[in-house]
Formats: C-alpha cells, sequence, structure tokens
C-alpha cells in the first residue's frame, strides 16, 4: 500500500527533548526527530542504550515535555500546555506497555486492581459485574485466567507479568501503543510468545504500535518500519525489508553486523562493523533527513546524499 493513501495517526514534528543537568547546562536527550506513524501499522524504534528511544516514547505519553517541536496524535497536538480534556483523551487511547514487567505493576495491588485502575479513572464500566467481565476478557485475552485476578504480581513469571502489563493496556481500548522494550526482561523462550500475542492483539482491535528496541534482529519480525535512532538523532528510516538489505547509514550498518545469526557457519566467520562517527564526512553543513529512495530516508549531507545514492544503485544491480 502507498504511503500516501495511508491515514497517519502519530508524527513527530521537529522534536527536541533536553533535560537540565546543573548550573545553566543543559542534556539534549533526542534532536530534531521527525517521523509519522500510519494507522495499523508497527513503527519500531531501534538504537542502543542512551540513544533516546524511552525518551522520545515517553514524550508521546506527556511523561516527559519537549523543548522544541510539537507531537501531533489524530491531527491534534498533544505536546505542551492542552486542556484537561485532550490530556485524558491521550492517556484513554495511548497507553504504553513498560520495559521492566516487576517495576510496572503495583506489588500491594491484586491482578484485578491493576488491571482495572484505567476503568477506575475513566469509570468505563455500567456496574461491577461488567467491570469485572471486561477484566476477565482482558485477561483471557493475553492467556490468562480469570481466576488469576486474585494474585498478587509476585506470584506470577516475568511472562506472565508482562501479560498483565499488555491486559492493562487492552482494556482501555486505545488507539495506539507504546511498547518499551516490552521482552527484554524475559525469558528468550517466552519473547516469540508475548510478539507474537501482541501480534495477535493488533489484527483484532486494529492497534498501532510504536515498539521501542535496541534488537534489530526483533524488530525484523514484528515492524513495519524502522528508524535508527542514535544519540537522540534519526539517522535512517525505511520499512524492514530495504533496511536490512540496503542499510545506508554507517550506524545501522554497524546495528546490523551485531545481529547473532543461526547458522554456525555464518556465525563464525561474521565480522562486526564498529561505528564511528569521524568516518562522516567533516562539514559545517546541516545534516538533515533525505529521501534516498520512496519511504527510504537517511541522515546526510548533500554530498553524503549522491555517494549514498550511487551505492544503492550498485546495491540493486548486484542483489538483483
Amino acid at each position: 500500500m502507498s504511503n500516501e493513501n495511508r491515514e497517519v495517526i502519530l508524527s513527530i514534528k521537529h522534536v527536541d527533548i533536553s533535560f537540565d543537568v546543573g548550573h545553566k547546562k543543559k542534556f539534549v536527550a533526542v534532536k530534531d526527530a521527525n517521523f509519522d506513524i500510519y494507522k495499523g501499522e508497527t513503527f519500531a524504534l531501534v538504537g542502543e542504550s542512551g540513544s533516546g528511544k524511552t525518551t522520545l516514547g515517553r514524550a508521546i505519553m506527556r511523561i516527559n515535555p519537549c523543548s522544541a517541536g510539537e507531537i501531533v496524535f489524530e491531527g491534534k497536538r498533544i505536546s505542551g500546555k492542552i486542556s484537561k480534556e485532550e490530556d485524558r483523551n491521550v492517556v484513554r487511547n495511548i497507553q504504553m506497555i513498560f520495559q521492566d514487567p516487576a517495576a510496572s505493576l503495583n506489588e500491594r495491588a491484586t491482578i484485578e486492581y491493576c488491571v482495572s485502575e484505567g476503568l477506575y479513572n475513566f469509570h468505563l464500566y455500567k456496574d461491577e459485574e461488567e467491570r469485572v467481565a471486561k477484566v476477565d476478557r482482558a485477561l483471557e485475552s493475553v492467556g490468562l485466567l480469570p481466576e488469576h485476578k486474585s494474585r498478587y504480581p509476585h506470584e506470577f513469571s516475568g511472562g506472565q507479568r508482562q501479560r498483565v502489563g499488555i491486559a492493562r493496556a487492552m482494556i482501555m481500548d486505545p488507539k495506539f501503543i507504546v511498547a518499551d522494550e516490552p521482552i527484554s526482561a524475559l525469558d528468550v523462550s517466552i519473547r516469540a510468545q508475548v510478539l507474537n500475542l501482541m501480534n495477535k492483539l493488533k489484527a483484532e482491535k486494529d492497534l498501532t504500535y510504536l515498539f521501542i528496541a535496541h534488537d534489530l534482529s526483533v524488530v525484523r519480525f514484528i515492524a513495519d518500519r524502522i528508524a535508527v535512532i542514535h544519540h537522540g538523532e534519526i539517522v535512517e528510516i525505511a520499512d524492514s525489508e530495504t533496511l536490512f538489505k540496503y542499510p545506508m547509514h554507517p550506524y545501522t550498518i554497524s546495528l546490523l553486523s551485531s545481529v547473532p545469526m543461526p547458522d554456525p557457519i555464518v556465525e563464525r566467520t561474521r565480522r562486526h562493523i564498529d561505528y564511528d562517527p569521524s568516518q562522516l564526512e567533516q562539514t559545517d553543513e546541516k545534516r538533515e533527513l533525505r529521501e534516498l529512495r520512496p519511504d527510504h530516508f537517511v541522515f546526510c549531507t548533500a554530498n553524503e546524499f549522491e555517494k549514498y545514492q550511487k551505492k544503492i544503485s550498485e546495491l540493486e544491480k548486484e542483489l538483483g
């Protein structure tokens, strides 16, 4: 489907996010971020620890304020000062699945209360019977049993707790979900189950995901499009297949070289490519996201852009 015909559900427009660090000093965690997320897709934001990906996810949730630019959800600005009613609308329609399932649940509350909290806050039920029925359906949708609702978070495994976190988000019937490294704290055997569950719920409920991760091998199989972030700057955006086939930015190439291969022969000969920013063209010209091919953007100067165009033409000939 052509992206021109798709509905944009969320736009990040020239967003900067900075934090005060001591007297009159600022740390800029995200610099001039720009991208659109289309309704019904899984958009992955990938980068190493400290790259600013979680900071950006939290800004969408209105936890971190933007110091410049704006975030637009369904055509309305949701960053900065907005009315109380619009703020409630954001909370109602944008939910977050957190990285640490243990820390994100109240250990002193039952699973029933943890999952019901949003229902209580927005009074999304007409009576107790309907609230309990909604909790039961939410738990069943993530593969847990209704009788689990009387237990406490510490009685569950990490994978089960993450399912509770997903149920808590889903019970609000949101339109958009920020999934902040939802599987990084889980055992490898449980990761596939949680990813499959998220894909199943996405199809059933027509959800849109921002999937934050540091591992490209994970997002390859869940993401429709991928944005790579490095030190707060979006360096490349492309659909999953294009990014893996034609990575252009040196940082993307470095990340891909770290992805382990299931083939032991290939794995033995695999060479990790270190990213060295000094290899980039040293110039005063401002780098910006430029469209290399339809829907494939690279953060570069005009001169680097010409080199990337030449490189991608050669790769296309070579790979057919």
